[in-house]
């Protein structure tokens, strides 16, 4: 059920259901091997939001909350063709701004929080999108998922931004069990081998979104079963 967009996307994590443990953790040497495995066959995993700056970047990962990447792409294709930049954002207005974006859920909310980022980024930033956790939260329409995205993605931090693709795969697989998402998240940085975590997000999101999907996992398509405590292993539906 979607959820309304709040200040930040701290709305959108709360509405993910608390699901049981019902896996045990997976052992360390899985973990190696789940990783290695991800790894070798996507050496250099990249998000599939479209941008060509950290501020791009940020606009379009605010507007992915309750959206496709699909869906976001095919909006921001024509917003950043006319504003790229916080100021030229601005001079978009709210009207402008909500009919670039109106194909995407709540777009209304989405514009004014992207304004309103814009405003602080000329006001207190340089127009430039700041490195740190705590200023990244204190925009408007961010939280600590978005801003773990951004310092990840755009900046290089080994961060986990845990959406409703990561909290399941966390539990299903015993990889990171936990019953909200920061603590997936606390879990995985304890739990990921720091050789994998910078680009660990993005493996795991797109082993969320392609095999390890909601209502029938993919098992007999995954390349990481066996690292994987889940049972039963679901079967391909004939």
């Amino acid at each position: 059920m979607p959820v309304e967009l709040g200040t930040t996307d701290a709305a959108v994590d709360a509405a993910v259901p608390v699901k049981p443990i019902d896996s045990a953790p997976m052992q360390a040497d899985q973990i190696e091997r789940f990783f290695a495995t991800l790894r070798a066959a996507n050496p250099q995993p990249a998000s599939e939001l479209e941008y060509t700056s950290v501020f791009e970047l940020l606009v379009a990962v605010m507007l992915s909350a309750q959206a496709t990447d699909v869906s976001v792409n095919k909006a921001t294709r024509k917003l950043f063709a006319i504003a790229h930049t916080p100021h030229a954002m601005l001079d978009l207005g709210p009207t402008r701004l909500q009919e670039c974006i109106r194909t995407i859920g709540l777009y209304r909310n989405k514009a004014t929080h992207v304004l309103q980022t814009c405003r602080l980024l000329m006001d207190r930033h340089g127009g430039q999108v700041p490195r740190s956790r705590e200023a990244l939260e204190a925009l408007p329409g961010v939280g600590r998922k978005t801003a773990n995205v951004v310092l990840n993605v755009a900046f290089g931090e080994p961060t986990i931004a845990v959406d409703t693709h990561l909290f399941r795969l966390g539990n299903r697989t015993g990889l990171a069990p936990g019953k909200t998402p920061y603590e997936v998240e606390l879990q995985l940085l304890q739990r990921v081998p720091a050789a994998y975590l910078p680009d660990a997000h993005h493996w795991l999101i797109l082993h969320g979104r392609y095999i390890c999907q909601a209502r029938l996992p993919r098992c007999w398509q995954c390349a990481v079963s066996d690292c994987c405590e889940h049972q039963p292993k679901a079967t391909q539906p004939l």
